[in-house]
């Protein structure tokens, strides 16, 4: 089983993009320094916690009444990035994403319909404020999407193993905006000459897209979060999953098929156990 700890921690992963403080206009690029230079920020746990604080009243709040002012900070070779939560904004992004997972019943017992609508005319009235609004960080749950993986190398894997429950473990991946671009680019040409349209070559089109709105000297970090605790500490060691897309892409552009679905296959059996967790949940 995973390891539990004492905070609850959903099994979310993250795909985060920090921007360097001239990617941002002033008065948010003075703001940003200003917070930048504090030494109280806010950790990944602190964001987590605040979310799952705003689901225990009855009724729950589906999206947080006033956007965060909080961010995440990279120093990336002397130069301040900054990756700000909106917490409002991907509120919004994943009510929408859960009414397409969830049946009606569910979601309705998850959050009722009044919630829902209310929450849906708060977006719009603010999406015709900010029609340009993206989020810096996107999140997925019980899984690291496989085109995620297409923008980063086995090389930049940064793992810790934890030294207590306080302290968990840490798999994730930084590389800098012009490789990930460039590795979506690749990428897609692989897959569509390798195969017709699907959900592989769409949701990596789709990143790709995203990675277009951010300055280009950004730096990408796909972090595992919470998922950690979901894979077995000797699994989450020897998981180089990035390592068997760039495989398999590799395969692909030459031409053989077989080695690309050896790749696959490693990846399907080393992602079985979180599907299976998933599944009994």
């Amino acid at each position: 089983m995973p390891k539990v700890t004492s905070v609850i921690v959903p099994y979310a992963t993250y795909l985060r993009v920090y921007e360097p403080l001239a990617a941002f206009p002033e008065p948010e690029r003075s703001q940003w320094a200003r917070y930048a230079r504090r030494t109280d920020r806010p950790s990944y746990q602190d964001e987590l916690r605040r979310a799952l604080a705003d689901l225990a009243p009855t009724p729950p709040v589906a999206v947080p009444v006033h956007e965060s002012e909080d961010a995440f900070v990279l120093d990336v070779d002397g130069v301040v990035c900054v990756c700000p939560w909106r917490t409002r904004l991907r509120g919004w992004l994943a009510l929408d994403e859960l009414s397409e997972e969830l049946p009606p019943p569910v979601m309705d017992a998850v959050l009722p319909p009044v919630l829902r609508r209310q929450a849906s005319q708060d977006y719009e009235r603010w999406l015709a404020i900010n029609p340009d609004a993206r989020p810096w960080i996107r999140t997925a749950t019980w899984q690291v999407p496989i085109n995620w993986f297409v923008l980063v190398s086995d090389e930049e894997r940064e793992y810790d193993k934890g030294a207590s429950v306080d302290s968990p473990p840490v798999l994730r991946y930084r590389t800098p905006m012009v490789q990930a671009r460039r590795r979506v680019a690749r990428g897609l040409r692989a897959l569509k000459e390798a195969m017709d349209e699907g959900p592989l070559i769409d949701g990596l089109m789709d990143v790709g897209r995203w990675l277009e709105e951010f300055h280009p000297r950004s730096l990408v970090e796909l972090d595992y979060g919470g998922l950690v605790h979901a894979v077995p500490a000797g699994a989450l060691e020897d998981d180089h999953s990035a390592a068997d897309v760039a495989e398999g892409i590799a395969a692909l552009r030459r031409g053989d098929g077989a080695a690309a679905g050896e790749a696959y296959a490693r990846l399907v059996e080393r992602w079985r156990s979180v599907r299976d967790l998933r599944s009994a949940n």
